[in-house]
């Protein structure tokens, strides 16, 4: 039975007042994961936190998962009316809008980087007087890493959609397209799928040959943990990291492989790694068919893969590279929510590795990991309300 939302966050004065969250529905299509998970909320519950959680028929848990273990549920979609004290937590960027943020948002907003539409993101925290915690910037103070990140299932993820579209690549005489990829109910069942369409590529999977530039990142070592899984040979598996690619691109031996899979995290300009310009020279010579940037700067423009400008999406995973006419076909897989392909897995493991941080949020005026996030949220703020006056908006 729904609950409605909080008039006060808290409980009576006998006790403690405990620390209300609210997650929210996720409203990017096809998006199956959760910042929480009736595990997490459960061990929130357990230490004095109040969990608000919102009815999503899209997320992969259920939402009596949620309310059998004490979460009081909500409205989909209801969190502009909660209490403005109320943190919302959630994945993806909200939907585009001018409407002003004054809640505490925890998420990843993808606005750090001047990637498109950033500063209209960051005007709507500004207006409504609101504050990001971006979760691609929650780091451990001491180790300067993230705390949470999904970057594992991001690359294993991605190095299956990328041999799915080297299979179908090669059906209907080379002009196949690969279509229509869901979540899976688990890891075993991606690795069985990915593993017989492999089968089918030209010459058998020990003919294929793949690269994975940042392979020692979380990110890496997933893409080479599913090749490794699909059976693909150890010596087919090319891995590359910060010291193989310091020389600068554009880079030979990429297009010497059939998959690229890029996992590098992308934080300053870096030479690119291929061009549709270097592509093209290689002409026939050019074994690269498949391109999965799970990084997905599309619209960063440092983006060192500048041979795509979509994001391409589970319906529709592939986009075609302008090749100049030469060489064969190549395809380009970005979809910027891999992880989702594998959503219970992806969800659990995130949400244990954000656990402690949100277990800190009562104390977030203090505790470094928040305070360093706050602080880099109002430089941001300051770089968008500049680009505004640049562009002639009013603060």
């Amino acid at each position: 039975m729904a609950s409605s939302a909080p008039e006060q966050a808290g409980t009576s004065a006998e006790t403690q007042p405990r620390q209300p969250i609210w997650l929210r529905c996720e409203k990017k299509p096809f998006e199956h994961r959760s910042a929480l998970t009736p595990t997490t909320a459960k061990t929130l519950i357990d230490n004095n936190f109040e969990v608000f959680v919102e009815r999503d028929p899209q997320r992969i848990f259920d939402d009596e998962e949620f309310e059998a273990v004490g979460c009081k549920l909500v409205p989909n979609n209801e969190w502009p009316s909660a209490p403005v004290e109320v943190p919302i937590i959630g994945l993806k960027e909200l939907p585009e809008s001018t409407d002003p943020l004054p809640h505490t948002h925890i998420q990843f907003a993808h606005c750090y980087k001047q990637q498109g539409g950033w500063a209209d993101v960051l005007r709507r925290f500004r207006e409504g007087k609101g504050t990001l915690y971006d979760l691609e910037f929650l780091e451990d103070p001491k180790t300067k890493r993230r705390v949470a990140a999904f970057g594992f299932h991001a690359g294993f993820a991605g190095a299956a959609a990328g041999a799915l579209a080297l299979a179908a690549q090669q059906k209907d005489g080379g002009k196949g397209v690969l279509k229509g990829l869901k979540p899976y109910k688990n890891e075993q069942a991606m690795v069985a799928e990915v593993s017989e369409a492999l089968k089918t590529v030209q010459g058998g999977k020990e003919n294929v040959k793949v690269l994975v530039i940042g392979a020692l990142g979380r990110c890496g070592s997933g893409a080479v943990d599913l090749f490794r899984k699909a059976g693909l040979p150890e010596d087919n598996i090319v891995k590359w990291d910060m010291a193989e690619t310091a020389k600068g691109g554009p880079f030979q031996e990429i297009l010497d492989v059939d998959i690229f899979v890029n996992c590098i995290y992308l934080s300053q300009p870096i030479p690119k790694f291929i061009t549709s310009e270097f592509m093209a020279q290689a002409g026939d010579a050019r074994k690269l068919a498949v391109v999965v940037d799970v990084s997905c700067d599309t619209t960063n423009p440092h983006n060192p893969i500048p041979i795509y400008d979509v994001n391409t999406t589970f319906p529709e995973p592939t986009v075609e590279v302008d090749t100049k006419g030469v060489g064969r076909r190549c395809t380009v897989v970005s979809i910027d929510h891999l992880p989702t392909l594998l959503p219970r897995e992806a969800s659990e493991q995130f949400s244990k590795d954000l656990l402690p941080t949100i277990l800190s949020l009562p104390q977030r005026t203090t505790e470094p990991v928040w305070t360093n996030a706050e602080k880099l949220f109002k430089q941001k703020l300051e770089e968008a309300r500049v680009q505004d006056e640049k562009n002639g908006i009013k603060a």
